[in-house]
């Protein structure tokens, strides 16, 4: 009879916690980083560009927070994506949503160009929309929350709407924003999940990577694969960074969710906040939220980001998010620079939207730090039209 599973019956994020891969009988309570290339014949890593046994740790914990068998370890998100766009052939449809991370935008649309893949942005949050995936869509990828706007897309009416256009459709969610704590794609339809794993699972703005999640045999054997044949695979210093991160995640994730509800509502009483760009928890796709939002400077502020930005203290203004302190960015000339202005215009995206995320400074600091940044573009407003 096999040994019971002492973890049986505990949760998701509690066998997390407790992932380890077998260490040869010396136990470490923390996996020690293998900083190796290749391992004896026999071993089942073989090479670290196959597999490697602080890889396959980070794989295994980020599977389990998904509730899937699979996971596949990359170099970064886009790699992820990268990845997974590999799975189409020419003459393939791709439809992507249209609200999406610029750099996922332009990827889309050059990988289409350059394999004769027939490519479609749509709308996924309007209902109406989903009626024009094309037949002979392989492969429909989205975000939700979406980037910019935090839109909710409903993933089993996108996966419906997909099969129903071509059965062998395969859905994919990257579900960076929302994670695996407070969302699970593939128990809604999706077929794939891809992470930037340098955003929450890092969670410390030191260590980039990615990762793909799903069930499916088939699509885990040539995604490893491909990965093998295309050195794409995580290293694994990166891997023992992450493993170690996500000892915090839930903790970190749950101080997000907490800060970014008070800062949310603080920015609600804002005269200068013309709105305040949250998800829809409803509390079975998306059963929680934390970290990032986007508001709306009012009209008499709008072309004030800069002013705005240069007032404040205790946020950076750095390319990253997810992280222990907070950052300020304009997606109209950083997530988003590049589209085009009549491709961001098209999504209703300018120059008065601004996006904020939220570290583990004290909230209390973080609205008197917004509050006078707001107060300085207010006056400099006031001054400029007296």
């Amino acid at each position: 009879m096999a040994d019971p599973d002492p973890l049986a019956g505990t949760s998701p994020l509690t066998r997390s916690l407790h992932a380890r891969v077998p260490h040869d009988g010396a136990l470490p309570v923390v996996t020690p980083l293998y900083q190796a290339s290749a391992f004896q014949t026999g071993s089942p890593y073989f090479y670290t560009r196959k597999d490697n046994p602080n890889i396959a740790e980070f794989e295994g914990i980020v599977a389990g927070l998904e509730g899937c068998r699979h996971g596949i370890a990359v170099t970064t998100g886009m790699t992820a994506i990268h990845q997974v766009l590999d799975l189409l052939r020419a003459g393939d449809g791709l439809v992507f949503n249209r609200d999406i991370y610029g750099c996922s935008h332009r990827l889309f649309q050059r990988f289409a160009e350059a394999r004769g893949v027939r490519v479609s942005a749509l709308d996924l949050s309007v209902p109406e929309q989903l009626a024009r995936i094309p037949a002979g869509t392989r492969l429909v990828i989205f975000e939700t929350p979406t980037n910019p706007f935090l839109k909710t897309i409903d993933i089993a009416a996108v996966a419906k709407a997909a099969r129903a256009a071509d059965p062998r459709a395969l859905v994919v969610v990257d579900n960076t924003w929302a994670t695996p704590l407070f969302q699970n794609p593939l128990a809604h339809g999706a077929d794939l999940v891809v992470h930037s794993a340098t955003k929450y699972f890092g969670g410390h703005s030191d260590v980039m990577g990615g990762i793909i999640c799903c069930d499916r045999d088939d699509l885990h054997g040539q995604l490893r694969d491909a990965r093998f044949y295309a050195g794409a695979i995580l290293d694994p210093h990166s891997a023992w960074l992450l493993c170690r991160s996500m000892k915090t995640f839930g903790l970190r994730m749950r101080e997000h969710e907490r800060v970014t509800a008070r800062l949310a509502a603080f920015l609600g009483t804002i005269p200068q906040v013309a709105r305040v760009h949250l998800p829809t928890i409803d509390g079975h796709q998306l059963r929680g939220y934390g970290g990032i939002l986007f508001f709306a400077l009012a009209p008499a502020v709008a072309g004030r980001y800069r002013d705005f930005a240069a007032a404040l203290r205790l946020f950076d203004t750095g390319t990253g998010m997810a992280c222990v302190t907070s950052m300020v960015a304009q997606p109209y000339n950083g997530s988003h620079a590049s589209m085009t202005p009549d491709e961001k215009s098209a999504i209703g995206l300018d120059q008065g939207l601004v996006r904020l995320c939220f570290g583990f400074e004290d909230p209390a600091d973080l609205e008197a730090d917004l509050a006078r940044a707001f107060t300085a573009i207010a006056s400099a407003a006031a001054s400029a039209s007296g």
